[in-house]
């Protein structure tokens, strides 16, 4: 383990520059991806074709020092398309033939593209760490890592994952179109110009390193005051006595505040520090909440988001 915890912070900032070499601006969505790597957690990312989800995931992979691999959901995808199969063949007998889920990240493109079966497939594989296969169970690599895009834009031909599910992602991203400025830059700083090879990434990381830190999440320390703070902010997602509170049908559930707690920890550990600060719980907590603050008709008809309710729920309460 990591003596100093300042050395977490300059192992991330190197991190992030190597990814920088061929991700254009982003940066905040880089920071929060490596966060969830760090917290042992999966990403749920919603943003339109195009903004370079899966060359996020690619060259986070290669700068971490793992494989990767990409699963396009589609209606005919079936769950032994992601986990894997008992073949038979005259020669070899029968084998197992691992699916794509046998890897250290994996990104799931457009996840709502595939029936509820075929989700629950990645889900338990994400929830379990393990897949099951002809009666045989099989651990997956560690780390394990899963990013699941969905594209806001289309509804028809879609299946909407259910909230329960949505619920085991430690964090819900939202990626959104470069600035100018940004764009101009991918002109010439792109995969279509260039191959992937040509920016050289290294690896900074290892698995090793990253089940490390993922040990040394868990002893950063947390206060009585903070833990306060963290439960009296998804408390009032249930509360009645707000004028939001109308527009809520479901606050977030008790993993709302596990996942706040060990993502606030993850968060003091980049930034250097053996202890949790508000400002700590304060930059994690939109990605958190946000799919987890079920809003309900009378929201949506008045245009009340759910970025607009943790906003007004976090100007109530008073950080320690």
């Amino acid at each position: 383990m990591m003596e100093n915890t300042k050395d977490v912070k300059q192992l991330i900032l190197e991190v992030e520059k190597e990814i920088s070499k061929i991700v254009v601006g982003q940066r905040k969505v880089i920071h929060e991806i490596l966060r969830a790597v760090i917290c042992n957690g999966h990403v749920l990312v919603e943003g339109v074709p195009g903004v370079a989800k899966t060359l996020i995931v690619r060259a986070i992979a290669k700068v971490l020092g793992g494989d990767m691999k990409r699963i396009q959901f589609t209606v005919d995808l079936l769950p032994t398309d992601i986990t894997g199969i008992m073949s038979y063949t005259p020669q070899k007998g029968f084998e197992v033939i691992k699916g794509p889920v046998f890897t250290n990240f994996v990104l799931a493109d457009e996840i709502n593209r595939s029936p509820p079966k075929t989700q629950s497939a990645l889900l338990e594989a994400m929830q379990e760490k393990q897949v099951t296969i002809s009666r045989e169970t099989y651990n997956l690599p560690k780390p394990f890592f899963v990013m699941a895009t969905q594209n806001p834009l289309e509804v028809s031909g879609v299946y909407t994952l259910p909230e329960a599910q949505i619920d085991r992602f430690l964090f819900k991203l939202l990626i959104g179109y470069p600035t100018p400025e940004e764009e101009k830059r991918v002109l010439n700083k792109n995969t279509t110009i260039n191959s992937f090879e040509d920016f050289e990434l290294k690896s900074i990381l290892s698995p090793e390193i990253i089940i490390e830190l993922q040990e040394q999440v868990k002893t950063v320390f947390t206060s009585d005051a903070i833990a306060d703070y963290i439960v009296d902010i998804v408390n009032a997602t249930r509360s009645k006595d707000s004028n939001y509170s109308k527009y809520i049908s479901y606050g977030a559930s008790p993993r709302a505040s596990i996942a706040l707690h060990i993502a606030a920890k993850a968060e003091a550990l980049m930034q250097g520090r053996e202890y949790v600060m508000p400002e700590d719980v304060d930059k994690v907590v939109y990605s958190v909440l946000r799919h987890r603050i079920i809003l309900n008709y009378e929201a949506e008809a008045e245009k009340i988001t759910t970025e607009k309710v943790i906003k007004h729920f976090l100007g109530k309460i008073r950080a320690p």
